[in-house]
């Protein structure tokens, strides 16, 4: 019979020498949040120590709530290996790539004033809506004078591409360009519905040219990263198409292209979505168990918190205690032209 009384908790000790990574050690024996944060760091850390190829899930205004850097930060270190985003993200991230800002702002506002000086608001946070517009025309140029109009492109391919321009006028790094620096696949699943798709359907109401996107080509290829690694793992921030995208991989191998894949096999979420609405942004991991999106015998750790706030901790305790990890662990190295290519080394 299990004994359930065997491991007390541990009063939390300060500790004014600790570091974060310390600081999230410390919690580990703690209740409630504080303990689910300090097992997604656990696992986050097991992650790098095994051959596996990790994937990020990214939704919610994270870019304007300054985790940009951050991302940034996981990417070029290699904490992740292939980014899922919302187009909105990516719009952020460019806009900020390029010296533009989003500003303090709040809650409390006259949102009909705001209309009307062109500013927009998320939240407590303000952006320049004349800059947003100045950003569209840059894509819609941009797109319709180097992608070839007459195929489609995987939105993995787009924004090779487009982070291949974006790096060369940059003023700051970004997501998109550190991605492409550093061959690192970015899906966006979702792009019509954001600023790329407002942007590029602009060049159609003028002149009957469209960029044609492949996302059923997207659903091949990340299914076949998860079927071709030797294991992977998942990180979300936040639910949404994402995470969802992220998630099918493993039914999309198994069901549709016949492999035997076991379901991810590391799992880490950051949400704040509760699950018994029935919505997938707050599914638990024993819930996609059923699908077959989460192997039985996963690492998994749910933490219901504000990505600003748990996020900023992880990644620095990442830094302290897990940079060498990330160093000299084996990695995909991908080839990111028209048709993917990756190997494990």
């Amino acid at each position: 019979m299990k004994d359930y009384l065997s491991k007390p908790t541990t009063p939390f000790q300060v500790d004014k020498s600790s570091n974060v990574a310390g600081l999230l050690d410390n919690m580990k024996n703690i209740s409630f949040q504080g303990r689910t944060l300090a097992q997604a760091f656990a696992v986050w850390k097991n992650m790098l120590r095994e051959d596996t190829l990790i994937f990020m899930g990214l939704s919610g205004a994270m870019v304007p709530a300054g985790m940009r850097e951050i991302i940034v930060y996981l990417i070029k270190n290699r904490f992740i290996d292939c980014l899922v985003s919302t187009g909105a993200n990516l719009f952020h991230d460019a806009h900020e790539s390029l010296g533009n800002y989003h500003y303090i702002g709040s809650q409390h506002v006259n949102d009909a004033e705001l209309y009307e000086k062109k500013v927009d608001r998320i939240y407590d946070t303000f952006a320049n809506e004349n800059e947003f517009r100045k950003l569209e025309r840059l894509i819609d140029n941009w797109a319709h004078a180097n992608l070839d109009l007459s195929r489609a492109y995987t939105t993995r391919e787009f924004f090779y591409r487009w982070g291949e321009y974006l790096n060369s006028i940059k003023q700051a790094d970004g997501i998109v360009t550190s991605a492409y620096e550093s061959g690192v696949p970015i899906y966006c699943p979702s792009i019509a519905d954001s600023s790329y798709g407002i942007a590029l359907a602009e060049r159609f109401k003028r002149n009957g040219k469209v960029v044609v996107f492949d996302v059923i080509g997207d659903v091949e290829e990340t299914a076949l990263l998860a079927a071709r690694a030797p294991q992977t793992g998942v990180i979300y921030l936040g639910g949404g198409v994402p995470k969802n995208f992220i998630q099918q991989a493993e039914v999309t191998a198994i069901i549709h292209l016949g492999f035997d894949s076991p379901g991810h096999k590391f799992a880490i979420q950051i949400i704040t979505d509760a699950p018994h609405w029935g919505g997938l942004s707050g599914c638990t991991f024993s819930e996609a168990e059923s699908w077959g999106k989460i192997n039985g015998d996963a690492l998994t750790a749910t933490c219901y918190c504000d990505v600003t706030i748990a996020l900023p901790i992880i990644a620095t305790a990442l830094a302290q205690d897990g940079e060498e990890t990330a160093r000299k662990r084996n990695k995909p190295a991908f080839d990111l032209g028209r048709k993917l290519e990756f190997s494990f080394k």
